[in-house]
């Protein structure tokens, strides 16, 4: 069964007049919860598409980069994105759901963050209102300064490039300690470690920027203390 049949089950599931919110509260367990991630990134980036006042063919083309989403499959991410843009809840609702839905999970709160700013920069412009979107939504996430930074500065070209900033390690922080934290989030980005805690075969993708991008920072900081 394909996760997009399992989305369409869970939409179906839901009763009259409920809100798409309601599916983050059905979904709390795996193996429900790549289900559920599928569904906070496509309902986030409705929420997210309005935030600079269009939805744009480079944005309906990120989803699918994202996701990957068979044609056959395609009227099932429409229905969760319309359902998400026409929602009266504000994204504030959704990121709050969401947020409980993996608080034992901060990890995967930070892979659809990812996402979200994929999405963001699908168009090669990132919007004002996106970045405070994003904001927004990193602090509902319970992300650090540091951690929303580093994200930003990996998608976002016009963003100061700074390899400590990638991996979110101060600029005085010993080389063997900077080097556990590159292992470490090396060991995260991994696909097998991204599907174990629910993330969708079809976004783990993602991750290959997220691994080139920490390499590059790694390699760039040891070069310079070399």
């Amino acid at each position: 069964m394909s996760i997009w049949t399992r989305i369409s089950d869970a939409l179906s599931a839901l009763s009259q007049g409920e809100s798409l919110t309601a599916v983050f509260e059905k979904l709390r367990a795996p193996p429900e919860r790549s289900v559920a991630f599928a569904i906070a990134v496509i309902a986030l980036g409705a929420k997210m598409a309005k935030a600079d006042g269009q939805v744009t063919r480079d944005e309906v083309t990120a989803f699918r980069e994202v996701f990957q989403i068979a044609r056959k499959d395609e009227a099932n991410a429409a229905r969760v994105f319309d359902m998400a843009r026409t929602d009266v809840a504000g994204y504030q609702d959704y990121a709050r759901k969401i947020a409980r839905m993996f608080e034992d999970d901060a990890t995967t709160l930070c892979d659809l963050m990812e996402g979200l700013f994929h999405i963001a920069m699908a168009d090669g412009f990132y919007h004002p209102n996106e970045n405070e979107f994003l904001e927004q939504v990193s602090r509902i996430f319970g992300q650090t300064e540091a951690q929303f930074l580093a994200l930003r500065t990996r998608f976002v070209p016009d963003a100061p490039s700074d390899p400590y900033t990638v991996l979110g390690v101060p600029r005085d922080m010993p080389l063997p300690d900077i080097r556990k934290v590159w292992r470490q989030l090396v060991r995260e980005t991994h696909p097998d470690a991204m599907m174990a805690r629910g993330v969708p075969e079809e976004a783990i993708r993602l991750a290959e920027k997220k691994m080139i991008d920490i390499n590059r920072a790694w390699d760039e900081i040891n070069g310079a203390q070399a």
